[in-house]
């Protein structure tokens, strides 16, 4: 049975680098912030290798390294860093209630929701081995593609998102091969004639990856038309996956307003949610940049709206 442990003036739920953000701001604040990592410590930076568009490392820095030293600093201010996962939230109480690993019941004044998102895989062996082993396995154009330029990748996707980032790649790679299910795309007809009229992309149709080559890199992915069963190898050093997120914001239906995808909607301007106290920061609100620059922007922000809320209701 679930018992009463303490109460926390502000918690954050989800580590990441807008978790750890809003930890540092939060602390510096003498808010007293305690962070639920959740079950990826670090989210999903920890399983990228190379990180090298974040501000400050001119040569580059690991995705695990980062979050350790994010999560030291948090730590230095004062932040309470647990290692558990929040599986149920009554954000609706006075204070607001959550119950860690559904045994322990806490209570806290404000929010800050930094759950993240997770991307969708494709659910091959090799796909798994090459991404956890950073061989080359990639659901970021953005963040990855300039690994592999003057190079030959593979994506998979026929939504926005994978049109976007398979311009993107085109401008970096030497060649771009979009690997589609069907005989047409569901991206906007804009991204579709971009992607269609660039050059060096190569469309696909109607075919499925089989399996994706390499012991230690890509070196390449078996593709199979699912209309006429034509097998066909293609010969690249990167690939791609552009079939979506899922925010990871269970728990919050049916208290939290959400679009379709489940991602949190926060007000223009702020991180607010539609629940007093309650504040949305990083992927599980963010469809559109998924950076973790911007996640660490609006980590800040949390933050800062956290501040000011309990400022104003006198709980701080």
């Amino acid at each position: 049975m679930a018992t009463t442990t303490e109460h926390i003036t502000c918690l954050i739920i989800g580590s990441g680098p807008a978790g750890y953000t809003a930890a540092i701001y939060a602390a510096r604040a003498d808010l007293k912030p305690v962070l639920y990592t959740g079950l990826t410590p670090g989210g999903q930076l920890t399983e990228t290798t190379e990180v090298d568009n974040f501000p400050g490392y001119p040569k580059g820095i690991t995705g695990p390294v980062l979050m350790d030293d994010l999560k030291a600093q948090a730590e230095r201010f004062g932040t309470q860093v647990r290692f558990g996962l929040i599986t149920k939230a009554d954000l609706k109480s006075t204070p607001k209630r959550f119950w860690v690993d559904e045994t322990i019941e806490i209570t806290a004044d404000t929010v800050i929701i930094s759950t993240g998102a997770s991307a969708k895989w494709i659910g091959l062996e090799n796909e798994n081995r090459l991404r956890l082993n950073a061989g080359g396995v990639s659901a970021c154009a953005v963040c990855d593609g300039f690994f592999f330029k003057g190079q030959d990748v593979a994506i998979v996707g026929a939504g926005d998102t994978a049109a976007e980032e398979a311009t993107y790649l085109s401008k970096l790679c030497k060649k771009v091969y979009m690997i589609v299910r069907r005989g047409e795309m569901r991206a906007s007809k804009a991204m579709q004639h971009r992607v269609k009229n660039t050059a060096n992309i190569e469309i696909l149709w109607d075919s499925e990856t089989k399996d994706i080559l390499g012991k230690e890199t890509v070196e390449g992915a078996v593709v199979t038309n699912n209309k006429s069963g034509e097998e066909r190898t293609l010969t690249v050093s990167g690939f791609f996956v552009a079939i979506g997120h899922k925010p990871n914001t269970d728990i919050f239906k049916g208290q939290l307003d959400m679009d379709d995808l489940g991602y949190l909607h926060i007000q223009p301007g702020s991180t607010k949610t539609n629940i007093d106290g309650v504040f949305a920061v990083g992927d599980c609100a963010d469809k559109t940049y998924r950076q973790a620059v911007t996640a660490a922007g609006s980590g800040c922000m949390g933050a800062l709206d956290a501040e000011r809320y309990l400022s104003a209701v006198g709980a701080h």
